[in-house]
């Protein structure tokens, strides 16, 4: 079996390793963390795209490092972000369940209620890494309508299988699927 897969995004070629997701299905790892010149190369490619917006949202935690890169790189000061755990500086907290595919069991996702504050009646965008299934996505606009916020866009570096003809996102590339020989399903 192939263990790898080679993938261009943002002028950039990285090789991702793929992983068994069960029932003969493998996933491309696609992980941002500690890849400074991905994440401001997608960001970059992301923010040319992306619709007029007053505030970005993610989960935690891998959109952490594209959500504080897109804000940087446009001089923003702020992102929201949507937390696994609520800490103990949040109030007002409100949380919704999400069951992703690279996650083993159902989590949930909480935002704080200075953050729903802060996005009521603004144009809000939602950034992830992938967007494979779209649960994640769903818990983050079901977050985003809780709070008031308006919802103008969806993004994401990479449509992950079935997420790629979805009309309602925006991404750089898309991430295949792989059978148990490695081929592109």
């Amino acid at each position: 079996m192939k263990k790898t897969y080679k993938i261009e995004i943002a002028g950039l070629e990285r090789e991702l390793t793929l992983c068994p997701l069960g029932n003969g299905l493998y996933i491309g790892a696609f992980v941002i963390f500690g890849d400074v010149e991905l994440t401001v190369a997608s960001a970059r490619e992301l923010i040319k795209i992306a619709p007029e917006h007053d505030i970005i949202i993610t989960s935690e935690s891998k959109g952490i490092p594209l959500a504080y890169e897109m804000a940087r790189q446009m001089g923003v000061n702020k992102y929201i972000l949507a937390r696994k755990m609520p800490k103990l500086y949040m109030s007002d907290v409100f949380s919704t369940e999400v069951t992703s595919i690279t996650t083993a069991k159902k989590q949930t996702l909480y935002l704080d209620g200075k953050d729903a504050e802060f996005m009521k009646g603004k144009r809000v965008l939602i950034v992830d890494d992938v967007i494979s299934t779209g649960e994640s996505l769903r818990a983050i606009e079901e977050l985003v309508v809780h709070a008031g916020g308006n919802i103008v866009g969806k993004m994401a570096i990479l449509a992950e299988g079935d997420a790629k003809d979805r009309k309602d996102i925006k991404y750089l590339q898309v991430l295949p699927l792989f059978d148990l020989n490695g081929n592109e399903i």
